[in-house]
């Protein structure tokens, strides 16, 4: 039986990963579902950053939000990055704000690979329309809170080590040329 192409490539990649990989980029923009694909082919684990942040308060963000604010929320979310990115290889998905704001920044530069997940403005809005868990964008219109997010964000995202094009095509392709782009990155 012959492996697919992403598993060969994964296979090739995996002893280069000596650190963190997380990915960051508005929400919408498939940072999990990528980061859940990938994790297995390469055989490490996956963090959700929300899930662990909810998991570390006893809350959901949505009531983090509401109880006691987004810069407390911050904060934590900040310290789960402290504890995750402990130079042990494993894929993390970033919560959407996470990469904008500095210290959290600047804690995940200094210890993982950085990767910019990019998606046009109608396929983020159209894949946020099928969840109603995001306290920013609870009755907004989701199109412009999208469109004000990407502009303030974009020079944090841009400073990520990596940016690739997240569309509306098959996981497959998402795969293999995440995998391309992080072999060649680490590669060099």
């Amino acid at each position: 039986m012959t492996q697919s192409p992403n598993k060969k490539l994964a296979h090739k990649l995996r002893p280069k990963i000596d650190r963190p990989i997380v990915f960051v980029g508005l929400m919408g923009c498939g940072k999990s579902s990528l980061g859940k694909a990938l994790a297995p082919l390469l055989g490490l684990d996956f963090f959700d950053a929300d899930n662990e942040i909810e998991d570390a308060a006893g809350m959901s963000v949505s009531e983090i939000f509401e109880k006691y604010g987004e810069p407390e929320f911050r904060s934590l979310e900040r310290r789960v990055f402290e504890r995750l990115i402990d130079g042990e290889p494993k894929i993390i998905a970033a919560g959407g704000g996470a990469f904008a704001q500095d210290e959290t920044r600047a804690v995940i530069k200094a210890g993982a690979v950085s990767v910019w997940l990019k998606a046009k403005l109608d396929v983020l809005v159209s894949r946020t329309q099928k969840r109603s868990h995001r306290p920013i964008l609870a009755g907004k219109n989701h199109r412009e809170v999208l469109k004000r997010l990407l502009d303030e964000r974009r020079p944090a995202y841009e400073q990520a080590d990596l940016h690739l094009f997240s569309g509306p095509e098959s996981i497959d392709k998402t795969l293999r040329v995440t995998l391309n782009k992080l072999h060649e990155y680490l590669q060099a």
